[in-house]
C-alpha cells in the first residue's frame, strides 16, 4: 500500500485559461447538490478568476446566501461533493469547505465560501473585479505571490497573512472606484453567477 502525500504546498502557476470551465462545472454541482432555492448567488472569486494571473491552481467558489445561519444546510450535501468542512473556522461570518486537502485527498483542487450575500465578506469579489480592470496591479499582486510561496511554500498562514496589507489596500482602493461609478461604466466581462 502507497503512502498518502501530507504535504499541502503553496504552489503559484501560470494562468490556466480553464478556470472559468471548471468553476462553472463545480457551481454547477454546488447548485444541484444543495437545492436552487437557498443558494441567492454563486462567484468565481480569488486569482484563478482573474484573467492572465498566475495563481495557486485551486478554485475559489463564494456562495451568497440570505443568512450565514443556513449553510448548516449545506454541510452533508458538499460532504457528498468530496468536500471537508473546516468547522473550527473561527470567522463566524463564513463557512469554509475544501475540496482535495491532504490527507483526504493529493491536493487542493477547490474552496468554497459559504457566506452572506452583500455581507462583508461578498465583497471581497471587488478585489477581483479591481484586479481584472487594473493589470498593472494584477501584475504587482502575482509578484508578491510568487516571492510568498517561495518563503512559506509550506505556510499557509503566513502565505497568507503576508498578503494581508495588500489585499486591504487594493480592497480600499476598489471600494473608493467602485463607488463613484458603476460596473456597467467598466469595460469588463460581468462575474459569472450560477
Amino acid at each position: 500500500m502507497g503512502t498518502i502525500k501530507i504535504m499541502d504546498e503553496i504552489e503559484i502557476v501560470e494562468h490556466n485559461p480553464n478556470w472559468a470551465n471548471m468553476f462553472e462545472v463545480e457551481a454547477e454541482s454546488i447548485r444541484k447538490a444543495v437545492g436552487k432555492y437557498l443558494i441567492t448567488k454563486i462567484q468565481h472569486i480569488g486569482s484563478t478568476a482573474v484573467p492572465g494571473l498566475a495563481a495557486k491552481p485551486v478554485i475559489d467558489i463564494m456562495v451568497g446566501l440570505r443568512d450565514v445561519s443556513d449553510g448548516k444546510n449545506i454541510i452533508q450535501p458538499l460532504q457528498k461533493l468530496g468536500y471537508v468542512y473546516w468547522a473550527e473556522n473561527p470567522n463566524p461570518g463564513k463557512m469554509f469547505f475544501v475540496k482535495g486537502m491532504p490527507p483526504y485527498g493529493e491536493k487542493r483542487t477547490h474552496h468554497v465560501h459559504i457566506v452572506e450575500i452583500n455581507g462583508e465578506f461578498w465583497q471581497r469579489r471587488l478585489f477581483r473585479d479591481y484586479l481584472r480592470i487594473h493589470p498593472e496591479e494584477a501584475k504587482i499582486y502575482e509578484k508578491l505571490k510568487r516571492d510568498l510561496a517561495s518563503r512559506f511554500r509550506d505556510d499557509r498562514e503566513a502565505y497568507t497573512e503576508g498578503k494581508g496589507d495588500y489585499v486591504a489596500e487594493i480592497m480600499e482602493k476598489a471600494r473608493r472606484e467602485f463607488n463613484n461609478r458603476t460596473l456597467t461604466t467598466v469595460k469588463i466581462q460581468p462575474p459569472k453567477e450560477m
